[in-house]
Order: C-alpha cells, then structure tokens, then sequence
C-alpha cells in the first residue's frame, strides 16, 4: 500500500465531514504538519482540496465532478431516468434510485418531491440494509447462501418500533419480497415516513438497481402508499425495459 495515497485519501475523507485546520488534519494522519501540507499542496494542485480562507481546507470541485461524470456512467441511472422522472410528475412524490455494491446499498439518484413537505436524502447516502424497501429489494435477489450471510452480519438498530431486529425475521422479509416482487418500509426506518420499492432488472433478469417512493405519513396513510403501487410497478417495469429485460409474455 502507498503511505502516500493512503494518507491523502484519508484526509479527503475527513475533510468530507466539512471544512478542517491544518493541525487537524495532520493530527488524523498522525504527521509533522509539513508532510500534511505537502500532501495538501498537491490535492490542491489538481482541485481535489481547496483552502478556505487562510486556515481551514476543504474539498475541492475535482472531486465532485469525478462523483458526477461516475454516475453518467452508470447506464442503469441513464436507462431509468424517463420512467423515475415520469412517476415523481405525476404523483409528487420523493422517487429514489438505489444500487447494491460491495456489500453496501447507496442511492444513486433522486428526484424531490413536489409536495411542501419533503425529506432528507442525498445521492451518494447509504440506506441501511434491514430497514429500508430499496435494500430490501436488492438484497432480496442475492443466492440464499449470499443472503443468509449478509443477514448474519447485519447490526440490527431498532430505529423506529417497526425495525426488523433479527436475522430470522430479515430472512423471512426477504422471501417475502421474492415472493410478492415488491418491498415496503413501513415506518422501519424513519417513524413519520414510509416507502415501496420495487427491482428494475437487466437482460438476464437479474437486479440492477431498486426504484422506491417514499412519502411522509401525515400526506398518505399507508393504504394510501399501498393504492400507488401500480403505478410504481408500472415504473419499474418501463425502467427494467430500457435496460434490457424482456417481459414475461401473458398467457392469453
């Protein structure tokens, strides 16, 4: 491993975190601060770090525009984007696009609600993987031996009275998305919001990514959710057609 790199990028990922001191920041990597300047001074050269006025450090255009052109490049964010962009029109609602990647669920895209009311999400954010519909999804097209290993390792926090809190119960969350092809949080994740996700899938049929929406419980009841599921099955599947799944025909 490159001492080097490696201590440049932990300094960019602390300075994630907001603005930081030179003598903070040599502190993290554990340097005389001339080594943390030198380290600096060529993150700054290519505009992954920028000085923020004279003492503090923060990250740089660079960096974001690299983030940028990275997700232009996913082909599942370009093929999905008619059909997430149509649904949040219509309904108003905070659509999300989801990937599951090295063993961590990250959102990917998303489009605000039109509504007054909305909520806090970002892309790039990690959605946690026992209480969240579009982890539900993903995960849910895992092998079962994948599956059961994932469900093991997961920190189970009970973030509302509603969070799944065992492996057991996870597993059997999971056959029930396989089964029914959609997955819910019913206020598992955050009390005053609930969602439903469902797969959008690639040639072979397998997962690519989970499209969700999410809506807070005071504008619509969980019923009320549920009554939209159509519409963002309907969504899924156009999405899932644009990436190159090819339908079931219907038996006539």
């Amino acid at each position: 491993m490159s001492q080097s790199l490696d201590r440049a990028l932990t300094l960019m990922g602390e300075l994630a975190t907001g603005a930081k001191t030179l003598d903070e920041l040599s502190a993290v990597i554990e340097v005389h601060k001339s080594t943390t300047l030198r380290l600096l001074r060529t993150l700054e050269s290519h505009r992954f770090v920028r000085r923020d006025g004279v003492h503090h450090y923060r990250l740089g255009a660079a960096l974001f525009d690299l983030a940028n052109r990275a997700l232009e490049e996913r082909d599942v964010r370009r093929a999905a984007e008619p059909a997430l962009r149509d649904l949040n029109a219509r309904l108003g609602y905070t659509v999300h696009l989801a990937s599951y990647e090295g063993g961590e669920v990250i959102y990917i895209d998303k489009y605000d609600s039109t509504h007054p009311m909305r909520m806090y999400s970002r892309i790039g954010r990690r959605a946690p993987l026992h209480c969240t519909a579009v982890a539900k999804v993903l995960l849910s097209d895992l092998p079962e031996e994948r599956r059961r290993e994932v469900a093991e390792t997961i920190d189970y926090v009970p973030l509302t009275a509603n969070t799944i809190t065992t492996p057991a119960a996870y597993l059997a969350e999971l056959d029930r998305v396989r089964e029914h092809g959609f997955a819910v949080d019913n206020a598992e994740h955050e009390d005053f919001i609930h969602c439903v996700a469902a797969p959008i899938r690639g040639a072979r049929g397998e997962v690519l990514a989970a499209v969700s929406m999410s809506v807070p419980k005071v504008m619509l009841d969980f019923d009320g959710l549920i009554g939209h599921l159509p519409d963002l099955l309907a969504t899924a599947r156009a999405a899932s057609v644009e990436c190159g799944w090819t339908p079931t025909p219907t038996p006539s």
